[in-house]
């Protein structure tokens, strides 16, 4: 294994844990990489950092944006800018443990996958751990091992955190364009999502990323409906969720096989007829049945009250939002 692997860096204004993050990276045990970075138009110390690192050592490579991108159409350019056969995601905030690129490229040999994706040790600004295990914290794990060599892997919701990706650059020409439909369906949810229709995925439970939280990350481990009060709340955010991944899916049918595009239709129009039902519904429900009917019961009872029978879960949300409060948990 002496191939030279790309690691994609989005950079913006990432001057507080940049440096950190780059010396982590390049401090490898496995050295033959590189580190192509593209800084999305950064007004901090961001590209002054950039262009240290890029004279003093040659393996990296940086790309200064003339204007905002956003973070998405940054991975998609970094996707574009990808020569060798095989490729990482970084963010730029993180920590690298030293055998990260190692590890998941034997990984990647050994088990003659398409897509490797790991765990990650969740710690705050100063690195001090948080959560042991961000697939425990944020209940992806039960979902990952059911899932992990199935289509619905990165289907219903995205269960693959992108800094932890290490893919092959030969299924980027499906990848790309990265739909920019909904907020809801990222580069990572987007890249998953087409590894699991078209190659072999495979999960790390071994943690190699320090991931930090430090109250302006882009994407981090915020729970956006526990600070909802109400049932109406949390039911109006599923909603956009569900509507913003299906309308992504019906408007890219391509990846889909004819089964799956005609069940994304059905289950768009399903989300979009529950907009207009308040309290009760029982229409379309084989619908909701085709989606949910492999999760666990009290999962899939829970979703059917918020979605369907919202006049029924209004009172047990608010006393279990009572409950969870006094316990420190909201």
């Amino acid at each position: 294994m002496n191939e030279t692997i790309d690691i994609l860096i989005a950079t913006y204004n990432g001057e507080k844990y940049l440096k950190e993050q780059l010396d982590s990276i390049l401090g490898q045990t496995y050295e033959n990489i590189r580190l192509i970075i593209s800084d999305d138009y950064s007004k901090d110390r961001t590209r002054e950092i950039l262009k240290e690192y890029e004279q003093k050592d040659s393996r990296v490579k940086v790309h200064y944006q003339e204007q905002n991108l956003g973070y998405i159409r940054n991975f998609e350019y970094l996707l574009k800018q990808v020569e060798n056969e095989i490729y990482m995601l970084s963010d730029q905030d993180d920590v690298w443990l030293e055998n990260k690129v190692k590890k998941t490229l034997e990984a990647l040999k050994n088990e003659k996958a398409d897509l490797v994706f790991g765990d990650l040790e969740v710690v705050n600004q100063n690195l001090d751990v948080m959560y042991e295990s961000f697939g425990d914290f944020m209940k992806l794990n039960g979902k990952i091992e059911k899932y992990i060599n199935d289509k619905r892997l990165n289907y219903l919701y995205n269960c693959v955190t992108g800094c932890t990706i290490m893919s092959k650059k030969k299924f980027i020409e499906i990848i790309l364009p990265i739909p920019y439909v909904s907020k809801y369906v990222a580069h990572d949810h987007w890249i998953a999502l087409v590894l699991s229709l078209n190659g072999k995925v495979v999960y790390m439970k071994e943690k190699n990323i320090l991931y930090r939280q430090h109250g302006n990350n882009e994407i981090g481990t915020q729970k956006i409906s526990h600070k909802f009060e109400k049932l109406e709340e949390v039911r109006k955010l599923f909603l956009e969720v569900k509507l913003g991944i299906f309308k992504t899916y019906v408007e890219n049918e391509k990846i889909f096989s004819e089964e799956m595009r005609n069940l994304n239709k059905k289950a768009y129009n399903y989300y979009i007829m529950l907009e207009n039902k308040k309290n009760f519904n029982f229409k379309g429900w084989k619908i909701f049945h085709r989606l949910y009917k492999a999760e666990k019961i009290m999962y899939y009872i829970q979703n059917f009250i918020i979605m369907n029978l919202p006049f029924i879960g209004k009172g047990i949300f608010k006393i279990r939002y009572v409950i969870l409060k006094f316990l420190g948990k909201r």
